[in-house]
């Protein structure tokens, strides 16, 4: 693989711990900025809020920069963000570094995928998007808990500083290493956004947000699940998170190499495998072993669907592959968002502490209805016109392929 492919993976690092570690954080910043945790909490909700929208406005407002100079400008605008957090000093302050540095993270992952799959041929972009996005499973093994760690040693501050100095880092190598992007021939904003009115890209949108729904109704609520349920302590739940992040990693691989293998049938094997795991979670979730193993799994299986989603939108958006990639981003947010809201419906209804894995089994199994609808079309699109009697096709109909080159489905 090229080695620029691991600057890029070093920027996902630092982008995926300052997303994350302020869970962590957030009885210290609460205490520290004279608000209550509820309140702090929006720093969560303000962050993903900035991924959602600012993600696919920066993508369309840099569609005539080359795609590399894109990825520095919006590394320049992760790195403001967080040194705005690290000298922030009053709440409002705070909030407006985390909206800012949110605004580069949907762009640079949408962008970024875009840049990863043309540095490989065909066969291998799927592997190519996964070994980018270990730098943002790999946050959660090592940035999360480290960045948790140092703050509570240290102030939240130096967490902030300490990433501001990873975007440094990602910064140079994006520099350095991603080569040259040639300038991408301008359609302008109306033949962007005339790719989301082509079926596939949408299901394949929804096929992410109900897949990514899937995960974050669960994981959510994994604290109390393995404290209140399990029976583990308080303190093991920073270990049980490395080991999810473990299996986040794993998962990512082999999920970018199935998908370089066969696209389509790779994502209806695992988006059902997500669907049995969270079944077989809510029985598991109520003894130490089992629970941690299923925990594990569940990690593995649900992050294995990242590679073969992006991929697929990617696909499918031929002419604005960028700005698509970046909706997609914007689609695993509305997920984790809507997922953890339904599976606190759950609990809130006296359900459970199990019952958002039922939640994320029913997500999943709408995630895996739209992979086999979209299949279908497909299928549907490559087999017509029909063969008419002297063996000849009639003329496709305009609009009706929209792939590109990239990995068979």
């Amino acid at each position: 693989m090229p080695v620029a492919l691991l600057a890029l993976a070093v920027s996902a690092f630092g982008i995926g711990t300052t997303e994350f570690v302020i869970m962590g954080l957030l009885p210290e910043v609460a205490t520290d900025l004279h608000v209550t945790i509820p309140t702090a909490g929006l720093l969560i909700s303000g962050y993903a809020l900035g991924v959602v929208v600012g993600g696919p406005l920066l993508t369309v407002a840099g569609n005539r920069i080359p795609r590399k100079n894109l990825l520095l400008g919006l590394m320049v605008l992760f790195i403001a963000g967080n040194l705005i957090s690290a000298v922030a000093h009053s709440y409002a302050l705070l909030l407006t570094g985390r909206v800012v540095a949110a605004l580069a993270h949907g762009a640079f992952f949408g962008v970024g995928s875009v840049v990863a799959a043309s540095l490989v041929p065909a066969a291998k972009q799927a592997s190519a998007i996964a070994l980018m996005f270990t730098g943002l499973t790999v946050a959660n093994v090592l940035g999360v808990p480290g960045g948790t760690a140092l703050g509570q040693a240290f102030g939240w501050r130096s967490t902030f500083w300490a990433v501001t100095a990873l975007g440094v880092v990602g910064l140079l190598g994006v520099a350095f290493l991603v080569p040259k992007q040639p300038l991408e021939p301008g359609r302008g904003l109306r033949g962007e956004l005339a790719v989301f009115k082509r079926p596939q890209v949408l299901l394949a949108l929804a096929m992410t947000a109900l897949g990514f729904g899937a995960v974050f109704a669960a994981f959510t609520y994994i604290a109390p699940m393995m404290t209140q349920v399990a029976g583990y302590s308080n303190g093991a739940v920073t270990w049980l998170l490395v080991l999810f992040g473990v299996g986040l990693v794993v998962g990512n691989l082999i999920g970018g190499k199935a998908a370089d293998r066969r696209l389509m049938p790779s994502l209806y094997v695992i988006l059902a495998a997500l669907a049995v795991i969270l079944v077989v979670f809510v029985f598991t979730a109520h003894a130490q072993i089992p629970a941690a193993i299923t925990l594990f799994l569940f990690g593995a299986i649900g992050f294995a669907t990242v590679p073969g989603l992006q991929t697929r939108v990617m696909q499918q958006a031929d002419g604005a592959p960028a700005l698509a990639s970046t909706a997609n981003i914007a689609a695993f947010n509305l997920g984790n968002a809507f997922g953890a809201w339904l599976g606190g419906v759950a609990i809130d209804a006296g359900l459970g502490y199990t019952a958002p894995n039922w939640i994320g089994a029913v997500l999943a199994l709408g995630g895996l209805v739209v992979a086999v609808a979209s299949g279908l079309l497909e299928r549907r699109q490559q087999t017509w016109p029909p063969s008419t009697s002297n063996g000849t096709t009639e003329p496709a109909a305009a609009g009706v392929t929209c792939s590109v080159s990239s990995p068979s489905a």
